[in-house]
């Protein structure tokens, strides 16, 4: 039975809590190990079924064509793969900052693939969504599958795991680093061996890509430069964007509030089980 209830989804963002690059491989991937967690920051996606067949997105985005928007690309290939002939009207509240490395496009076109899932009745497993996903973005299983995880391989191999659930501050640096220029970048740490997930769970964090990042984007450098003098701070996946850890939220409010105008960021929880999840299993 078609679903033709009005329903406000989220689509969390990402914290790359560790990112250690293990080697390359002949065809020019690299090998991973990095640690996803959420965060209670979110876009929210308000999605109605239409029986016209087609799929509108509103509002427009600036410089973003809706065939270019992941969201749209994910519908479409939902309704191909699946032979439906049903449509969507999909309204965006964009709340997480685009190219910063929180995964912002790509939690989008996943809670995309799995609000349609339950809108169309289609009954495809998570694992058939990921499958269909996985060529707009190597993140979308880890948004689909809505548990902290470790990502290994090329990010394809995911374990899941529970880390504590920290407070931190995203700092949001004003550029835009490309991903592929970090990993083509001479001083890239690519070596780093490959550790059990134990050993990996239990020794300080740090990512590969952060000396690269800091030494070709000095705002980014300034922005780590400033926090790390009141809390653990790193570069989050190829970046731009910045975390800091705190144990409460009353702490990082306080580093937060004696933040530098120029410094552009915001106060968030670690969530272990995306709020993705939590809805869905309301609505069953």
């Amino acid at each position: 039975m078609v679903k033709l209830d009005t329903i406000r989804w989220p689509a969390p963002a990402k914290l790359n809590l560790f990112l250690y690059v293990n080697g390359q491989r002949e065809d020019g991937y690299h090998e991973l190990q990095t640690l996803f967690q959420f965060i209670d920051l979110c876009d929210y996606l308000t999605i109605t079924t239409n029986l016209s067949g087609k799929i509108t997105l509103t509002p427009e985005i600036k410089d973003l064509p809706v065939t270019d928007n992941l969201i749209y690309k994910a519908a479409t290939m939902l309704q191909k793969v699946s032979g439906q002939n049903l449509g969507a009207n999909i309204h965006i509240e964009k709340n997480l900052p685009m190219g910063g490395g929180l995964g912002g496009g790509s939690s989008d076109a996943a809670t995309t693939l799995i609000a349609l899932n339950y809108h169309w009745n289609l009954n495809l497993t998570r694992l058939q969504l990921s499958d269909i996903g996985l060529s707009l973005g190597a993140d979308l299983p880890i948004f689909i599958a809505g548990e902290a995880s470790l990502a290994e391989g090329v990010g394809e191999q995911l374990t899941m795991v529970s880390p504590p659930e920290h407070h931190y501050i995203v700092a949001v640096p004003a550029c835009h680093i490309s991903t592929p220029t970090v990993f083509k970048d001479k001083q890239l740490i690519r070596d780093t061996k490959k550790r059990s997930i134990s050993q990996l769970m239990s020794q300080i964090w740090l990512n590969d890509c952060e000396p690269c990042v800091k030494n070709n984007y000095p705002k980014v450098a300034k922005v780590i430069d400033w926090l790390v003098e009141y809390a653990p701070t790193r570069l989050t996946g190829t970046g731009a964007c910045v975390f800091s850890t705190f144990a409460t939220a009353q702490e990082a409010q306080v580093v937060l509030d004696k933040s530098p105008q120029w410094l552009t960021a915001f106060a968030c929880k670690g969530l272990n089980k995306s709020p993705v999840n939590a809805l869905l299993s309301t609505l069953k």
